[in-house]
């Protein structure tokens, strides 16, 4: 019979990740996060020349989140998926199309967890947000109303899907790999940063966590 742990890291290894955004100034943070764990990934990537890390446990999907095909070549024989997907620059809103593909894919092959990020500027029905948040979503709306909207939009079609989603709002990102405490919050963001390493802890501990299941609570440091 195996040690517990060995028995543990095997099983943990037979979990293949599906992930969008895997790269940017945090994407590569998750990756590493899960490679900590132990995780299997398949990565999608447009541009795949430009990931430069080897390792056995991450299988590369070239494609686009808004192709359905892409999405569902990653998400097939994978047991949860992670978003950190960004806004590429000067194209037309990704998130509602994305998150579309990536709902439709889960339902056909029978997976429910999904994990994503979103930014301060979504509002909740439970909302009690302070005056400088307010103030943010305001400017976010005013300066950049589609992609703004379009995140709404995602949030409001995931509250309607029967996937086991957690959509995670966050202030700012800061690419570094130090640690700072955390907190999250189903009302307000009291902390104006996440640090990229935190944050993805936290997005590898809500593979299995389900305490925020159907929510979308705020991150940040404190």
């Amino acid at each position: 019979m195996l040690p517990l742990v060995e028995n543990k890291e095997i099983i943990m290894k037979t979990n293949t990740i599906a992930v969008i955004g895997g790269t940017g100034k945090s994407g590569s943070y998750l990756v590493q996060a899960l490679l900590n764990k132990g995780y299997s990934m398949k990565l999608l990537l447009r541009t795949p020349e430009n990931f430069t890390l080897q390792n056995p446990l991450i299988e590369i999907v070239k494609g686009d989140a808004r192709d359905f095909n892409a999405v569902n070549h990653l998400i097939k024989g994978c047991s949860s998926v992670i978003s950190k997907i960004g806004q590429p620059v000067g194209e037309q809103s990704i998130f509602t199309d994305a998150t579309k593909n990536v709902i439709q894919s889960m339902n056909l092959h029978g997976i429910t967890r999904y994990i994503a990020i979103t930014g301060l500027n979504v509002d909740t029905p439970f909302d009690h947000k302070n005056e400088k948040v307010k103030m943010a979503t305001d400017w976010m709306y005013e300066n950049y109303p589609k992609t703004t909207k379009d995140k709404q939009d995602e949030y409001e079609i995931l509250n309607s899907c029967n996937l086991d989603w957690t959509l995670v709002r966050l202030p700012l990102i800061i690419p570094t790999s130090e640690s700072f405490p955390t907190e999250t919050n189903l009302e307000d963001c009291k902390g104006e940063k996440i640090s990229a390493t935190d944050l993805s802890e936290f997005l590898v501990s809500q593979i299995e966590d389900k305490t925020f299941i159907k929510q979308s609570p705020f991150l940040y440091n404190i």
